[in-house]
């Protein structure tokens, strides 16, 4: 069966992957409310289609941090990809360089800084858990930036790990033929076995609780990489960020995995773009799963948006090939949603350009 679009890759993960696998991608915390509102959302946005404009030619090229990409479609960090396909997160890390666009690697990744690198050119980011031991942090930031990666994608909404209970009743833990490669030499690359979710343990044991603002100062000592702030979904925090030097925002709510009821990243987006008052470029990450979801993101007011399940479940069903498609997809349906709404660069995508459930009515036009 010809797969048309980003959403027909889950149902072939499912049936590909082990149990285990699948619902360790696929859930999100507690009832999973967040998780379905990610999505449901951006159903909610509607069109204001611009017609009779000359839209023979059409530019998607984006400019982040400096970096000019093929589209504003990036790679979101997700942990252990080679749970999904033995090359992981080789094959992600060559279909992000072949489609021209940045790919950002997890700490929790199966595959290394360095072997990522070793794939070829591309734009990577490095998405930074930062542990209890400050020296492990130093370590990895210094290898990412040897690597080449051009910029830290900070993770601050894990002080503890989500409730997620497929992951409970699984008991998930890393299977042992893989391990966190970025750690392997310091003995934190494995995962213990435990009566609940094995990854909850690992963050309880590891992951610092106490990060705080002062440790975005820290980071910003020891490493020249811009950091990103990924897990901010308030204009509080959006101000407080610029003020800590951040060198931009992700809206995200981690994939719906970590607090339940939240606001979909979608909804959050204004009210941060609007505090950052052009300060820093914000990108949204979560629930991205069609060309039109990218067109809405940007019309209020993102620089660009990550994708985080597509990838995997993609990777899944047909490894690089299927990281490619997915890319391809979202690229063409973007490319389409421009030219249906008139709209020839990503400068002339605005708020007009859509209706939102907040919005004021507006008034009607007179005759």
């Amino acid at each position: 069966m010809e797969i048309t679009n980003v959403t027909e890759y889950e149902a072939i993960a499912k049936e590909k992957l082990p149990k285990m696998v699948y619902d360790y991608y696929a859930s999100g915390a507690e009832d999973q409310w967040t998780l379905k509102e990610n999505r449901n959302a951006f159903s909610r946005i509607l069109f204001r289609p611009r017609i009779l404009i000359d839209v023979t030619k059409i530019d998607m090229t984006a400019t982040i941090l400096g970096y000019k990409i093929s589209m504003p479609i990036m790679l979101a960090p997700t942990a252990m990809q080679k749970m999904a396909h033995p090359e992981g997160e080789y094959a992600t890390a060559r279909a992000a360089s072949a489609a021209g666009t940045i790919m950002t690697l997890s700490s929790w990744a199966t595959s290394s800084v360095e072997e990522v690198a070793s794939t070829g050119p591309g734009i990577r980011f490095f998405q930074l858990y930062v542990y209890k031991d400050r020296n492990v942090v130093a370590q990895l930031v210094r290898r990412a930036e040897r690597a080449g990666f051009k910029a830290i994608a900070l993770t601050v909404d894990t002080p503890r790990l989500g409730r997620r209970e497929a992951d409970i009743k699984n008991r998930f833990t890393l299977p042992p033929h893989l391990t966190l490669k970025n750690f392997e030499g310091l003995d934190l690359g494995k995962m213990d076995k435990s009566n609940d979710s094995g990854l909850a343990s690992y963050v309880a044991g590891q992951i610092d609780r106490s990060l705080s603002w002062k440790d975005v100062k820290w980071l910003q000592t020891i490493t020249s990489m811009p950091i990103l702030v990924k897990g901010v979904m308030t204009a509080e925090d959006t101000r407080l960020a610029v003020q800590a030097g951040a060198a931009g925002i992700i809206v995200s709510n981690h994939g719906a995995r970590q607090l339940d009821y939240v606001q979909a990243t979608i909804s959050s987006l204004e009210e941060v773009v609007k505090a950052a008052q052009g300060r820093v470029p914000v990108f949204l990450d979560g629930g991205v799963r069609r060309g039109t979801d990218v067109f809405k993101a940007l019309a209020l007011g993102a620089s660009g948006v990550f994708i985080g399940r597509p990838v995997v479940f993609s990777l899944a069903a047909e490894g690089e090939v299927g990281v490619r498609k997915v890319l391809q997809m979202l690229r063409e349906e973007f490319e389409l949603t421009m030219a249906l709404s008139g709209c020839t660069s990503l400068k002339e995508i605005t708020r007009n350009h859509i209706i939102t459930d907040w919005d004021a009515p507006r008034p009607a036009a007179r005759l």
